[in-house]
């Protein structure tokens, strides 16, 4: 059937040759990529990660995969979600000033920082959920989870205006732990551009998506419960009003990962250390985990992480170098003076124009067998793999500053027919980001005391 390409979708392909990422090791280059096995059984299989002592881990699923507690399993066309996803890449790269993007902490272009046209669209750039419990008694809650983001917030009861979810709204009423914060208090300050004056005395928060569009309520604390762990006087938003058109997303709300003082991360550095990681799955089928008070140590390949005085929500790491086939391309060092940040939001990997087109060519020449495919959206690298039941397609690795060697996992590589990259407008202004999709597999670790960022092979 003509079709038959469009449905190959690398994202789905099982394989079962080894994973690797190792400081200064080459390991295989190419990739073998049995088509003909493609299967969409739309069963969950479980996740590898074992529950570690004085740590929370819990599982972490894709939105749309047979695992997920939410019921809307259509996944989107890579059309609609390469669209959604350039939508969030140029918000986060305008809140970056230049000055930020050469590694230095500029202002956030605030007035700028309004790319996606409404709270649905930036939420539906979002593709992985956890669950969580919520207040006393506890009550089941179906949240992303976001590195770019700082405040958590669920939809409460009552709600003037929510988008519709798959989970009963949660109660304040109905929990003996739900406590408000006073507009008086230090935790009400804090919120700063994010406070929004009082309501009854109780603080009111407001976390603004582009055009005008948001989700606002009371800044409130609770007992937060992951799986066997309990977090006393957690603190979040209850969203009693989204403004905007808002999506049927279903999810109950979002848990912020960023680096941030409102983050889930900061506020349980107490019970469980600053280290934290998760491992993205490499199908939709598949499960992968998100772990507070992640080990540290083990084998894992290290950089330093980089943070930035104006935008303490972004986790940075220095990109120097690209290997292809197992040879490193040639692109002149200044080429990666720009920042890059880590981003689990982000699908595609987003690189200095100059170290894209040298990708791309480099890729192009190692794919010399297959003909070239129309572009996809920002996806232009694209074959035409009709009649195969099989590709084979070079090894793409990342080097990172300190010598970090990480070999992309096959799914980390390829979105359906495309090379999953996309080059920034140019080399130097706009901020590079490792999206989702070349994390994939691998365990991701965020060590914030120790500012390192790991990475861990075959994890999930």
């Amino acid at each position: 059937m003509a079709s038959v390409p469009k449905l190959l979708v690398l994202l789905f392909l099982c394989s079962c040759h080894s994973l690797a990422a190792h400081a200064g090791d080459d390991h295989q280059s190419y990739k073998f990529l049995p088509l003909d096995s493609l299967k969409s059984d739309g069963v969950c299989s479980e996740p590898k990660a074992v529950p570690l002592s004085g740590a929370a881990t819990l599982p972490l699923h894709h939105r749309h995969g047979p695992c997920s507690p939410l019921t809307d399993k259509k996944m989107p066309t890579l059309e609609e979600m390469l669209r959604r996803d350039q939508l969030r890449a140029a918000y986060i790269q305008r809140k970056f000033s230049s000055s930020d993007a050469n590694g230095s902490a500029g202002d956030a272009q605030q007035s700028d920082a309004t790319v996606p046209t409404n709270l649905g669209t930036y939420l539906n750039t979002l593709q992985y959920v956890i669950s969580v419990s919520l207040g006393s008694p506890a009550m089941d809650q179906t949240v992303f989870i976001d590195t770019g983001s700082d405040i958590s917030w669920l939809q409460c009861e009552p709600c003037s205006q929510c988008h519709s979810q798959a989970d009963p709204l949660f109660d304040p009423s109905a929990s003996s732990t739900y406590s408000p914060f006073s507009c008086s208090s230090d935790t009400c300050a804090q919120l700063g551009r994010q406070g929004n004056g009082c309501s009854s005395s109780q603080c009111q928060y407001i976390v603004r998506y582009v055009d005008g569009s948001s989700t606002t309520g009371t800044y409130s604390s609770d007992t937060l419960a992951l799986g066997s762990n309990t977090v006393s006087n957690f603190q979040f938003g209850c969203s009693d009003m989204e403004s905007g058109l808002l999506l049927n997303d279903q999810t109950d709300g979002l848990m912020g990962l960023g680096g941030g003082t409102q983050s889930l991360v900061s506020q349980t550095t107490g019970t469980f250390g600053s280290a934290f990681s998760y491992c993205l799955p490499p199908t939709a089928s598949s499960s992968g985990f998100l772990t507070l008070g992640a080990p540290t140590s083990g084998s894992f390949v290290t950089t330093p992480m980089i943070r930035f005085q104006n935008n303490p929500t972004f986790y940075g790491v220095r990109l120097e170098a690209i290997r292809v086939g197992g040879s490193q391309l040639n692109i002149p060092t200044s080429v990666f003076s720009a920042m890059t940040i880590m981003d689990s939001g982000t699908i595609v990997t987003r690189l200095p124009r100059t170290a894209y087109s040298a990708l791309s060519s480099a890729f192009r020449d190692g794919m010399a067998q297959y003909p070239s495919a129309p572009p996809n959206g920002i996806l232009d690298t694209c074959f035409d793999f009709s009649g195969q039941s099989s590709v084979t397609i070079p090894s793409v690795a990342l080097v990172f500053s300190g010598g970090a060697f990480v070999d992309l996992d096959y799914y980390g590589i390829m979105l359906e027919n495309c090379l999953a990259f996309a080059g920034n407008r140019d080399d130097y202004s706009s901020l590079n980001i490792i999206g989702n999709v070349q994390q994939r597999t691998f365990e991701v670790l965020y060590d914030v005391s120790g500012s390192t960022v790991g990475f861990r092979a075959a994890a999930c």
